[in-house]
């Protein structure tokens, strides 16, 4: 068996009330707590009265929509004038993000760009982050238990990386209840990027025995319970949503990515997308491009099968390839295409160039050429 690692966060907790004890539990990291925090879950209102009420010191920083690079140095100043003991980020994939770039980069008493990946100087972090706790509102990212944060620097046209193993939260708390209710928008494109990442470190060429069981029991259950939340709010379904999120989280920090996040983040930065969306959009080309790559090299086809089979039986892709048939699923569930943001990138050979530069397309099973790529973005406009 081939030597891998494996990291995840401190401490997980999963499961329906969890949340109730979270005050509790972050002041054991400080009395000095800054509160990273979306708009639309009102628990996070009650969550910050308590904190209070236990005696702890709470500034608050908002994140609106994907952080930025000027978002984070805002954060990050601010906090440092009035020092924080820890950080706590309540709300999506970017809230999270957000918080757990702070943590990093307070204590660092550096520039954030001598850290991100690509378009700065990648030095790894001078000193440990300060204690971070994640607890999502959304089911998607599974940034709860990553080990990056993902910046937005429009200067570039990019999105990029701080990355760090101590990045990595010391403690996640996914309480499900916390997404109840979710407009039908939010859940298709947030469970889209959870499916999406159970799928790619399944297929990653950096995948191990550990991932391979995670995500192999997720994928069908990921694919029945975003169907079944397209029809009806279900709690079972919720609570399975979180779960594959979480798992996708502990999967890709561990196994990689591949092309659709390769892509999704250089598309992302350039247009501004939302990110569950093109993550959609993009992984039903992006299979079929590997599955043929993969049939054209002889190798065991059995994964690709097994996702089939998953899209089929649990998303109602019967009568043809499955992953031929996802886009005009997402048609009928009036998820956007892609060509209202991608017809206005000037060149969309810049993108695929960029993208095959990128660390998620380093776990994709095969390298993808240029042209693939281009015919990849262009079935999912």
């Amino acid at each position: 068996m081939t030597p891998f690692a494996f990291q995840t966060a401190g401490k997980i907790l999963f499961g329906r009330g969890q949340a109730d004890q979270a005050h509790v539990l972050v002041r054991d990291y400080g009395r000095r707590v800054l509160l990273v925090r979306g708009r639309s879950v009102s628990w996070v209102d009650g969550f910050a009265e308590r904190l209070t009420a236990a005696g702890a010191e709470v500034g608050v920083a908002a994140c609106h929509g994907e952080p930025a690079l000027a978002d984070v140095e805002r954060v990050v100043s601010l906090r440092r004038e009035h020092a924080a003991d820890v950080v706590v980020a309540v709300g999506g994939g970017a809230v999270i993000d957000l918080g757990k770039a702070a943590a990093a980069l307070i204590p660092a008493r550096s520039d954030a760009m001598d850290h991100l990946e690509v378009v700065g100087k990648g030095l790894p972090l001078p000193s440990d982050p300060l204690p971070f706790v994640a607890i999502p509102t959304t089911a998607g990212t599974g940034a709860e238990v990553t080990k990056n944060a993902v910046i937005s620097v429009p200067e570039a046209g990019r999105k990029v990386s701080l990355r760090d193993p101590r990045m990595l939260p010391d403690l996640a708390i996914v309480d499900p209840a916390l997404t109840d209710g979710a407009p039908l928008s939010v859940t298709l494109a947030s469970g889209l990027d959870a499916v999406t990442q159970v799928v790619e470190p399944y297929l990653s060429s950096r995948a191990n025995p550990l991932t391979d069981a995670l995500c192999r029991a997720a994928i069908p259950m990921g694919v029945a319970a975003l169907a079944r939340l397209t029809e009806c709010e279900d709690r079972g379904a919720r609570d399975r949503m979180a779960y594959v999120s979480l798992t996708g989280g502990i999967a890709l920090a561990n196994a990689g990515l591949g092309a659709v996040h390769g892509l999704a983040g250089v598309i992302g930065g350039r247009t501004g997308a939302p990110h569950g969306l093109i993550c959609g959009r993009l992984l039903g080309p992006v299979l079929s491009a590997n599955r043929q790559r993969a049939g054209d090299a002889g190798v065991d086809l059995t994964r690709y099968e097994e996702i089939k089979a998953a899209f089929r039986d649990h998303f109602g892709l019967r009568g043809g390839d499955p992953f031929e048939l996802l886009s005009s699923r997402l048609d009928d569930l009036r998820l956007p295409r892609l060509g209202e943001w991608l017809s206005r990138a000037p060149d969309l050979s810049a993108i695929a160039e960029e993208a095959k530069e990128s660390s998620s397309m380093k776990g994709n099973p095969f390298e993808l050429d240029s042209d693939t790529l281009l015919a990849i973005m262009k079935k999912a406009m």
